[in-house]
């Protein structure tokens, strides 16, 4: 492993599901020389995916890092997942690297989580190159493919290789910029030929065009170029990394992963012309004492500064903190401090992360992704540094969540351990929430789909040998009044020796939605002794938290209490607070209660095309359309939806727009149901309680 910050590449693999990513990290593994064969996804024994979980669904669903050395460089690489339910962790993962390697299938060509990363490396201001993979398979098509990615992406994509044959006859590649081509045999060796007649008017296109497009990107150039001079192989390439590294184009390479073509080449490019951590220049943080903006240099010699992108709960090691070094030096052991958590942490051993697999590191500079175990208070988001020179870096948020399942205990009493576990798989995945609902009583686990809650519970499993339940969460309902009511609430008893006795009189009334419960003690002389009024209004308080409807809390009313009587001997405040607790009831009653239902204000965002389907099925969830607006290529619609109708949107969305539409939603207030779906909902409720 070099020590020299230039010859270190930080790279993310980054793609929709089944583009190919992890056979590409396998196969260029397997060329530097690590692992003895070639994993393959569908027989579960690649080197980067490991979890069970992945292995059952051949998918990636968490980030995981392996390092390899070729001419003299240490390139890391990070495949991340390019499954929807997961990408919060490819958008955290990413701000590790510096450069993305963007796989796209030539069959499917460009789909929705490809443009989401592509969206991420925009926001992180990361230079690109686009990998144009299985070309050896049916229906695939380079030309196509580029097409779809040039008028998907900015910055523009740039032809740097084009492909020699077709499908199963695909066989190698001609690189634009040595105007060579390269023949692969079935071992994946590579020879060099002239370029194939029947492709000489082609590349001699794409080379002109090629050459514009780089030439673009350094203004003398450009210049030489227009005056006829013939530039050199050397002054393309400088140019070409250049233009990328200031992201004004993207290259686009090609080959195939499963078939080891054009693999070699693609490494060299990742060498040539992605960035180093000394590239990519200062990193910009704030100074924690006074807010101030301050940066830190990609150098040795700097105050010891990284931030934490990934975390991995074990059970048995415990947790595992993956951090990228940002400035100075860390040695095998030794102390940090974290400044978020205000905290000094302590580590025994320097990890570096490959595959599965931790293996203990001599020290690590700028640049350096590594690993330590077992801290304390360390989690995902955290930045360490030296505590006298502190630096706070920002970390990405995670991506909106769109589904919540209420859990159960597979086991009667495992309630505290399924929280206690959870809160451990939540340390490693930023993206789920967990929460107790007191309304409900429910432990409810949100995340961005169904599958992401399923493998969660899966792990649960598998690590902490807890087992839970998925339901449908329930509704928290509530209940209400729409009339002004007076009544009495009368408690007398007579048992032998003291009895009991408590009489109120009270108005009931409704309040303005949101204004919750008000209590008025109107009592003129004496009638209901002071001592006892507290007593008739905890009663109503306590009494109003099962209304008589459903069961549901009752909200915004005000009650006054104005009239009652008293006993010498047999009052209490016991017998009070039973008859403000009648009263209650009584007036419920007879003020014409009703049920009301959480509205969510909800965003979602889409492309144009979908917006009709999206705007009827809004109306079909009783849903009430606030306002569009526009959002570069996407439609914003925000709207009031029932949180009934809104329970199991994530699929139904994913479907009316082939994975391409988003929403978030919040709680925005209660809001009467409708008579017919009240009664229903009533019932239900009843009958499930029978």
């Amino acid at each position: 492993m070099t020590d020299m910050v230039d010859e270190i590449r930080n790279i993310a693999l980054v793609a929709h599901q089944g583009a190919g990513k992890t056979t590409l990290a396998e196969i260029m593994l397997f060329k530097a020389g690590i692992g003895k064969r070639i994993g393959r996804v569908e027989d579960g024994n690649t080197l980067m995916d490991f979890e069970p979980e992945e292995i059952k669904r051949n998918s990636s669903i968490s980030s995981s890092f392996h390092q390899y050395d070729w001419d003299k460089h240490t390139i890391t690489f990070i495949d991340t997942p390019g499954d929807q339910n997961f990408f919060t962790d490819t958008r955290i993962c990413m701000q590790g690297a510096d450069g993305a390697v963007v796989v796209i299938d030539a069959v499917d060509s460009v789909k929705v989580q490809t443009e989401q990363a592509w969206e991420f490396a925009n926001e992180f201001k990361m230079p690109c190159l686009i990998f144009i993979n299985k070309l050896d398979r049916e229906r695939a098509d380079f030309l196509r493919t580029f097409k779809d990615a040039n008028e998907c992406f900015k910055p523009k994509p740039i032809i740097t290789q084009l492909p020699i044959g077709k499908e199963e006859d695909f066989k190698g590649v001609v690189d634009l910029v040595s105007m060579k081509a390269y023949i692969y045999d079935a071992d994946g060796k590579v020879t060099n030929v002239d370029i194939p007649s029947d492709m000489e008017d082609l590349v001699a296109t794409e080379r002109e065009t090629f050459i514009e497009n780089v030439a673009e990107s350094d203004d003398e150039l450009i210049e030489r170029y227009l005056e006829g001079e013939t530039l050199s192989d050397d002054d393309l390439m400088t140019a070409l990394k250049k233009g990328t590294l200031s992201r004004e184009f993207v290259p686009v390479l090609c080959g195939s992963a499963t078939k080891n073509i054009g693999i070699d080449l693609l490494m060299n490019f990742i060498i040539d012309c992605m960035p180093s951590p000394i590239d990519r220049g200062l990193k910009v943080g704030i100074d924690p004492e006074n807010e101030n903006e301050i940066d830190r240099k990609p150098d040795q010699d700097s105050p010891f500064s990284a931030f934490v992108f990934k975390t991995v709960a074990d059970p048995y090691a415990g947790r595992l903190s993956i951090f990228r070094v940002v400035s100075g030096k860390l040695g095998s052991d030794g102390n940090f401090y974290n400044v978020n958590k205000e905290t000094k942490e302590r580590f025994n051993q320097l990890l570096t992360i490959a595959g599965k697999e931790q293996k203990a590191a001599s020290g690590a500079g700028p640049g350096s992704i590594v690993a330590v175990a077992k801290l304390k208070e360390t989690t995902t988001g955290d930045t360490l540094c030296d505590e006298s020179a502190k630096i706070k870096y920002a970390c990405a948020k995670p991506l909106p969540n769109l589904i919540s399942f209420a859990l159960e205990s597979k086991t009667q009493g495992d309630e505290d351990k399924i929280f206690i576990s959870l809160n451990k798989l939540l340390e490693e995945d930023t993206a789920l929430v967990l929460e107790r609902n007191s309304e409900t009583s429910e432990i409810l686990l949100s995340g961005a789909g169904q599958i992401h809650i399923e493998t969660t519970i899966e792990k649960l499993k598998r690590k902490f040998n807890v087992e839970a339940i998925l339901k449908t969460p329930k509704v928290p309902y509530k209940e209400t009044i729409k009339k002004k009511v007076r009544v009495q609430g009368k408690h007398k008893k007579q048992s032998g020796g003291h009895g009991q006795y408590g009489d109120c009189w009270i108005q009931m009334e409704p309040l303005p939605r949101g204004k919750g419960f008000e209590f008025v003690d109107a009592i003129v002389g004496g009638a209901i002794p002071k001592t006892y009024i507290p007593a008739v209004e905890k009663g109503i308080v306590e009494s109003c938290q099962k209304g008589i409807l459903a069961g549901f809390p009752c909200i915004d009313f005000k009650v006054t209490l104005d009239d009652g009587s008293f006993h010498a001997v047999d009052s209490s405040e016991m017998a009070f607070k039973i008859a403000g607790s009648l009263a209650f009831k009584k007036a419920v009653k007879d003020a014409k209660p009703v049920l009301l239902e959480p509205i969510m204000k909800v965003t979602i965002t889409t492309p144009d095309e979908y917006m009709g389907d999206i705007m009827g099925d809004l109306n079909g969830r009783r849903g009430r359309v606030l306002g569009m607006d526009s959002a570069g290529t996407k439609q914003v619609i925000n709207a009031n939806v029932p949180m009934a109708e809104f329970l199991t949107y994530a699929p139904d969305l994913r479907s009316m727009t082939g994975g391409r539409g988003m929403y978030s939603m919040e709680f925005s207030h209660y809001d009467e149901v409708p008579a017919q779906i009240s009664e229903k909902v009533i019932e239900e409720i009843n009958k499930s309680k029978e």
